[in-house]
Order: structure tokens, then sequence, then C-alpha cells
């Protein structure tokens, strides 16, 4: 009997699209590169920035990579997975997501040329996990200490992680940032605990960058809610109350029959008494500010300016907290409940108009943990991104407090991670060594485009780095951008906190080994079973919509 001819096995819909093999992680790899060189060119102090304007005509100018990355609304899976490390990085230590990406775009770059010798995927991984393991051990060997007392070293880390973003006044900056830092920070048994949501960022345009401020106290975008209350008020004692001074409706359905003019002013001077009392209670415990989370009665409001009680209602709760843990005060859920031991205190309550807009400074507490930075800047993209900045340092000095560990920047460490993984790559030898010497050369990446944007020549500079840190007094030797020439990155008082380093190797390193896993890429019709736009790929799977490598 003739043997039945055999028939290709179809389990996929009509119109769908499969990519299998080297075509696949071609693909992969080609995305992570493009996404990667997209945002290369911002690192460092000589970074270019970037303009992305969205389809409503609004306008970000960046220098930020997670920042750019979002903003640019890349579709493609494999996009995503990047601007997925930007915002990891972002939100773990709030700095280095151009490093981040830029690694994984290295690995991915070097990995195709292994690929192309015929390695397996699998080895490839093998061999970078065996050299994240050994970079980050390298970083930390190189690492020095620092505690929240050490504020120049802390100012330094700051400058560090603002470079390239709001240059002019990023001294002024820094120097705010470490103030608010200090401020915020608790420190029990040892341990130190920075919680940066207790810095509150309130951003303004006009005036200039140098005029940004530290109050060390609460800034609210709220005005006082009546003419008559005092606009300053000094030996503040402050009221915080989440509930309304209203007379609240009936929560079922109520008639109220009144049959004559009499019971009509009975039932108004009623609720007149009633909110007479609130005000009274509020009096009665010494307070001259009341911060109402909910909303103030218009009688009640008469009432509260003529004791001389400035008032601001429908304040965040967020802002409510803040003003605790600055002031002192507890916030109150009844009015009648409120006593004098539960009022904050400020040296000044006062009202301002700041760009046009009403603004009330609770300034001069004693020993706040919550401080507000305003930030000022001569336009509003300026503003926007020099809260990025802000943001960042931020991040970085409380990451560099919290782990307690710093190392020089201007790519010295991943010169110095490079170095020791091709020593380490000799003593495993194989394929996988092939794959360590490959990360080595990943991690040079950083360098390498910190001196392209210096404008100095990349290969010259990679030699000279290796050479300086194979000797015995090199570790810090790095790209010294501002004078285009190699030098002391720690002399020059360039510093990042070390998880800035080590979570850029743990993100790229993971992203690099999800994609050289995938052989196969399957991308099936819309819902309605019509083709949906790039012949059967989903959005974005037919290309990064103009992008150039």
């Amino acid at each position: 009997m003739a043997e039945a001819t055999q028939q290709p096995v179809v389990f996929l819909s009509d119109g769908t699209k499969r990519t299998r093999g080297r075509d696949a992680q071609r693909l992969n790899i080609l995305i992570a590169k493009a996404v990667a060189n997209a945002v290369k060119s911002t690192l460092g102090p000589r970074g270019m920035d970037k303009m992305i304007v969205d389809e409503l005509g609004d306008i970000t100018i960046s220098n930020d990579g997670a920042t750019i990355l979002e903003e640019m609304s890349i579709e493609h899976p494999v996009g995503k997975m990047m601007v997925e490390i930007a915002k990891t990085q972002d939100q773990e230590v709030g700095d280095g997501t151009t490093s981040a990406v830029v690694i994984a775009g290295a690995l991915l770059k070097n990995a195709e040329k292994l690929l192309d010798d015929e390695i397996h995927p699998s080895i490839i991984i093998k061999g970078y996990r065996l050299g994240a393991i050994k970079a980050k051990e390298a970083a930390r060997g190189i690492a020095d200490t620092v505690t929240f007392k050490d504020t120049k070293i802390l100012k330094n880390i700051a400058l560090t992680s603002m470079t390239g973003k709001a240059a002019e006044s990023a001294d002024a900056l820094a120097d705010i940032v470490v103030k608010a830092i200090t401020q915020i920070a608790d420190e029990e048994d040892g341990k130190v605990t920075i919680n940066i949501d207790n810095v509150q960022v309130e951003k303004k345009q006009g005036a200039s960058l140098a005029q940004s401020e530290l109050i060390k106290g609460i800034v609210i975008d709220k005005e006082i809610v009546h003419n008559g209350m005092p606009k300053k008020v000094k030996a503040a004692k402050i009221a915080l109350i989440e509930a309304a001074l209203e007379i609240k409706s009936p929560e079922t359905d109520t008639k109220v029959e009144i049959s004559s003019p009499d019971q009509l002013q009975a039932f108004l001077d009623q609720e007149e008494g009633m909110l007479r009392k609130m005000v009274e209670s509020i009096k009665s415990t010494g307070a001259n500010v009341l911060i109402c989370q909910k909303g103030i009665d218009d009688m009640a409001q008469h009432f509260l300016a003529k004791e001389g009680i400035a008032a601001i209602r429908r304040v965040k709760q967020s802002d409510m907290e803040a003003l605790s843990r600055a002031t002192g005060a507890k916030i109150v859920s009844r009015v009648q409940d409120i006593t004098s031991g539960d009022l904050g205190k400020a040296e000044t309550v006062e009202a301002k108009k700041i760009s046009g807009d009403d603004m009330v400074f609770i300034e001069g507490c004693k020993n706040p943990k919550s401080v507000s930075m305003l930030i000022r800047g001569g336009s509003e993209h300026v503003v926007e991104e020099a809260e990025r900045a802000v943001h960042d340092a931020l991040m970085a000095t409380a990451t560099a407090i919290k782990d307690g560990k710093i190392v020089a920047g201007g790519g010295s460490p991943e010169i110095e991670m490079a170095v020791q993984l091709r020593e380490y790559a000799q003593t495993i030898g194989g394929k996988e060594q092939l794959a360590i010497e490959a990360f080595a050369d990943a991690l040079e990446e950083i360098p390498r485009t910190l001196a392209e944007t210096a404008g100095m020549d990349p290969l010259d500079t990679l030699v000279n780095l290796r050479s300086k840190h194979k000797g015995k007094s090199g570790k810090h030797i790095g790209v010294d951008v501002i004078k285009a020439k190699i030098g002391d990155m720690k002399a020059l008082n360039v510093i990042e906190p070390l998880s800035v380093k080590t979570q850029a190797i743990t993100s790229g390193t993971e992203v690099a080994e999800m994609l050289l896993r995938i052989d196969d890429i399957i991308a099936g019709t819309s819902k309605r079973g019509d083709m949906p736009p790039g012949g059967g790929m989903p959005p974005g799977m037919g290309g990064m919509g103009g992008m150039e490598m």
C-alpha cells in the first residue's frame, strides 16, 4: 500500500503571521537596538535633548531616558519591553534610565554576532548571567561608603544625576535637594529611612530656575477662602479637619413642611447656630488657621473671618497628610472632637500670588518631616524638565543614603567591570567565555557613548581607559566629558549611587535574556476577522513607525 503523503498541519487561523527561529531573534534584536539608539545620544552632561510632539501637538523636551521612551508611544512589543526597563530603573533608583536601555541594546547587539557564529542562545544566556553576577561583584568591590551626614558627597551625587538637565542652576537645585532629603530622613537604631513622597514638588513658571526654593513646611496650591480673613498669620496654630463645615443633608428622602415665616426663620436660625457652634469649637482650641479637606459653608466662612481665623478648603488628602507630618497637627474627623492638643504649629501661614495663582505657604515648622520644593523657570518646558531633574536627584540621593554605597561616574565603573570580566572569562573557558567577553564589550558602550558626546575618539578613549584601569590606582579613571579627556572621576566629584549601576545591569541583562529565548513570534488576526494593519501583524509589529537605526 502506498504511503500517504504527509500534509502540513495548520493550527493557526488565516491571516496569522508567524516569524520563527533566527528571523524572530533578528527582528527582536533589531527593534531593541533601534530603541537603544533613540536615547543613546542623551547620555551624560553633553548629551542632546529630544523633542517629542504628540498627536495633539503638545511638546515634551527632555534629556531623561524614561520620559523620552514613555512619550514616544512605542507600539512594538519588544519596544515596550525596553520602555519597561527604563520605568523600572526610574522607580527603583530614579537615575540611570538611559544607561539601562543602552546596556540592554548593546547586550543584544553583541549576542547577534555570537548567534551568527552558531552559538546557541542558551549558552549566551548562561554567559550573560555569569557576567552580570561578576560585574555587580566588581562594582561592589570598588564602592565607597556614604551616610546622610556626608552632605558634600550627597550634593555631588545630586549634581551628577542632574547633568544635562537644568544645568545652569544645577548647583542651587542640588543644595535644595540635599537639604530636603536630610530634613525628612528618619534615623532609628542606626538605620535611616527616607520616603521621597515626603518631599512635595510644586512647579510654577515665571522667574528663573535660580529662584527655586525649599520651604521648611508645605505649599498648598489653594487660596484663603474669605476676603475678611487675615492673609498672613504669625505664630500659627493650625487645625486640620477632614469633615465639612457645612450642614449635612439628610441621608434619606426627607420632606420639611414650613407653614409660616416664623418657622422658616427658626429653621434658618438653627442652621446658623449649628455653624456658629462649629466655629466656636475651633476657636476654643486657640486655632488661628483652619485647613479643611472638604467644603466650608459661606456662613461658616463669615463666622471664621469674624474670629480672625484664616481658612483653606478642599485640600487634597495627600496635602493634609503632609501638613500633619510638617506641623505636628492631628487630622480630626469631627469638628466637635477637636482639642488644643490636636493643633500643629508654624512660624507663618501666608497667602501669596505666584505667577498669577494663589498659593498658601505654611513655613517655619520646627522639625518638619514633610517639606516642599517650589520649582521656578522661564517657561513651562523649562519647569517640567527641572522637575524631572529634581526627581532624579532626590531618588539618587535617597538611594545612596539607603544603600550606603557609592561609585565614581563618567564610565569608570563600567570600564573597571569590563576589565575584571575579561580576566574572569579566561578562567571559565568554552563558548561561555565568548558570551562573558561580549558582556564586557556591552558595558563599555557607556564610556564609548560618553566619549562620542564629548567629541572624543571613542576607540582611542577606550584603549586609554583599559590601560589605566589595569594599573594599580586606575579604578576611578573615566571620561571627563566637560574637558573632553580622561580623568579621575572621584577627584572630579562625579559620584553615583552603586544601586544605579547594579540595577541597570540587572534590568538590562534580564530583558536581553528574555528576548534571546524567543524563537517564535505569532501575531494573530483581529477579533473581527479582518486583517489588522501591517498585513496580519498587530499595531507596531510591522516596524517601528519610521524610527531609524
